[in-house]
């Protein structure tokens, strides 16, 4: 299969984060952009650049877009598979090398379901025609050996075969169009659990940038973003990839702002810029823009995160004293199939009665502020449950009074999106699922407004 290069260069980036902002979630901005201001119709009209790959499963090959026109629709009906990939590709080395991050990106068109999948680099697996090696170094190979397919089609295959899953693309891109990506979207918000003390993060010249971020809220431009995805001190390969997932899902918060997208408009020349220089694919443009137009229809409070992790992995030490992680297959397939949900079978009522056991997936923190009011006489209500839900990590941004004091009924305004801290504002201030309304002002301050009445009994004490 021929390989389509979007990029002029062979540059790479290591983070999952930016490959899923560059092909689905920018995607989406990509997509809304071009329906609105055709700012791809000189690129697309240039011979050639939108020819296709033969595919069932996309687009047709060889698309030309007017200005004006409506995106390309995806008309297969079969799971799309990506895989993602990051170099730790430096200006003063010269290639091959071994990827830094690899990730499965799934989407299934019938359902409208999507999955991530974190693979840790360190996973110790059989390489197709290479024997048993780090899973990182199936790229390194491929390229080295000049593998049909180079570097993209070894870890493909690698892939395919450890996990089971037929993949369709491949997507690489570089730190630098991370970096600007980010930036472009004015950057992003991101809670970060605990301090990070990092004094050995590396700088782009084999030495040291030491790096230090404190717990709470943060405001990432797209350098310390990358910065937070990419450190390893203090914790594990498990604990990064969880990381790259929150920026990640802070990115799709970022670039699916309906308030953003007219900025966004204005920037969408320089946008393709950054993707022409950092991306390479074997997707054509008009497939991505297809798949950007079947993103959109997917909720995103349904996406699925998976990280192949310490439970379903085991630490050894092979022969030549490499650090590795083995595989527990069947822990690992149970990570899989969280992931690639759709494509489960219906269990039996056996199988059912069996209850295996559930792999264990931490989820990627909703991004949502908000604001606390006392709606009734009550002293210091406002205050107490504020302090009540931050401690269950709810990032209470405001306290104060309502407008008036004599609400009967408390209400959870939802201004944006929030569907998963909505819920657990419900659960843990103990109201109910009526209490939630949709908020009419769109340029809101707080993403979700609590309005305590007189039903409220207060935090627990």
């Amino acid at each position: 299969m021929t390989r389509r290069r979007i990029s002029r260069r062979h540059d790479t980036l290591p983070t999952v984060i930016t490959a899923l902002l560059a092909l689905l979630f920018l995607g989406i901005v990509a997509g809304i952009v071009v329906t609105a201001l055709g700012w791809l119709q000189g690129m697309l009209a240039r011979p050639g650049i939108a020819s296709g790959l033969p595919s069932s499963s996309g687009p047709s090959a060889n698309v030309k877009y007017e200005f004006g026109q409506i995106l390309p629709v995806w008309t297969g009906k079969e799971r799309v598979t990506v895989l993602l990939l990051g170099v730790d590709e430096r200006a003063q080395e010269r290639g091959p090398w071994r990827t830094d991050t690899m990730i499965l990106l799934t989407l299934d068109p019938a359902s409208k379901m999507a999955g991530v999948l974190s693979i840790p680099r360190d996973l110790w697996v059989p390489i197709p025609g290479y024997g048993d090696g780090r899973i990182n170094t199936a790229h390194f190979l491929g390229e080295l050996y000049n593998h049909q397919g180079g570097g993209p089609g070894l870890a493909r295959e690698t892939v395919e075969y450890n996990l089971g899953v037929p993949i369709n693309y491949y997507v690489r891109l570089n730190f630098q169009g991370f970096v600007t990506l980010v930036n472009l979207i004015g950057g992003v918000d991101i809670y970060v659990e605990k301090d990070i003390n990092d004094p050995l993060y590396p700088d782009y010249a084999y030495g040291y940038d030491p790096l230090y971020i404190s717990a709470g809220w943060h405001h990432f431009d797209g350098e310390m973003a990358l910065k937070y995805a990419r450190t390893r001190h203090g914790s594990s390969d498990f604990d990064r990839a969880r990381r790259q997932q929150q920026v990640m899902t802070a990115i799709l918060e970022k670039v699916t702002d309906v308030g953003l997208l007219p900025d966004l408009a204005k920037k969408a020349p320089e946008i393709y810029k950054t993707l022409e220089t950092a991306v390479q694919t074997d997707l054509a443009v008009d497939q991505i823009l297809a798949l950007a137009n079947l993103a959109t229809q997917v909720d995103r409070a349904t996406i699925r995160y998976g990280v192949i992790d310490q439970t379903c992995t085991q630490q050894w030490v092979t022969p030549d004293g490499a650090q590795v992680l083995v595989p527990l297959r069947d822990r690992l397939r149970e990570v899989r199939d969280y992931v690639f949900a759709a494509d489960l079978p219906t269990p039996s009522p056996d199988q059912a009665q069996a209850q295996p056991v559930q792999p264990v997936i931490t989820p990627t923190p909703e991004i949502a502020t908000v604001a606390v009011l006392n709606g009734t006489l009550r002293a210091g209500l406002a205050g107490a449950t504020a302090e009540y839900l931050k401690t269950q990590g709810i990032n209470v941004a405001h306290i104060g009074n309502a407008d008036r004091q004599d609400y009967a009924q408390s209400q959870i305004i939802m201004n944006r999106d929030k569907p998963r801290t909505t819920a657990r504002l419900v659960s843990l201030l103990n109201l109910p699922a009526t209490a939630v309304v949709k908020g009419a002002d769109p340029n809101a301050v707080q993403d979700i407004v609590v309005i305590l009445g007189n039903d409220y009994a207060g935090p627990p004490r």
